[in-house]
């Protein structure tokens, strides 16, 4: 496991993981109005966990040389899973507009996170890197 491996740990699969949630709640959003949509998402702890232990995934790239890069080790669009509605809707649409928003928005505060320790990582190894 190289230096960068190290720094970045586990931060790299949640910004991945967290992407790709984004992208599922901003569908279910768009069509809050179409009959029989089906709400979906994504356990983000359960695919962050399968990330950490090291179970590699389809995203997982090879490589050839042990000094290349590692690239992201979870597969994402098998564990999507259906959402329970809270209330049944005549057109049989699940998405609750309310719900999907305030998941939207920790989904955005938390991806914003992995992104500030991300780029704190990286500015320790560059301090390191000039010797600072």
């Amino acid at each position: 496991m190289s230096i960068i491996d190290r720094a970045f740990s586990i931060h790299d699969d949640a910004m991945i993981l967290r992407s790709r949630r984004t992208s599922i709640l901003a569908a279910n959003i768009a069509n809050a109005d179409t009959p029989n949509y089906k709400a979906r998402d994504m356990d983000f702890s359960s695919l962050l966990k399968q990330a950490a232990s090291g179970q590699q995934g389809n995203l997982k790239m090879a490589r050839t040389n042990e000094s290349h890069l590692s690239t992201a080790s979870v597969q994402v669009d098998a564990d999507i899973k259906y959402r329970n509605p809270l209330h049944a809707s005549l057109d049989g649409n699940t998405v609750d507009s309310h719900v999907e928003q305030a998941n939207f928005s920790e989904n955005a505060v938390q991806y914003q996170t992995s992104l500030t320790m991300l780029n704190s990582k990286i500015h320790g190894l560059k301090l390191a890197i000039k010797g600072q």
